[in-house]
């Protein structure tokens, strides 16, 4: 559930950071997706913290 919502948020900074930079919408596309992945990522390492806590 956390990666989840850490992927969302991330997908969801990656389509605001590509606007601030007026790309189009395969850049946006692309940020949402490499944001995406590196928030799951994170999220896997605190989902892991926290049970192990």
């Amino acid at each position: 559930m956390i990666v989840i919502v850490f992927a969302l948020a991330g997908a969801l900074l990656g389509i605001l950071a590509a606007r601030r930079r007026g790309g189009k919408a395969l850049d946006i596309a692309q940020h949402a997706a490499v944001y995406a992945m590196v928030f799951a990522v994170i999220g896997v390492f605190v989902t892991v913290i926290l049970a192990r806590g």
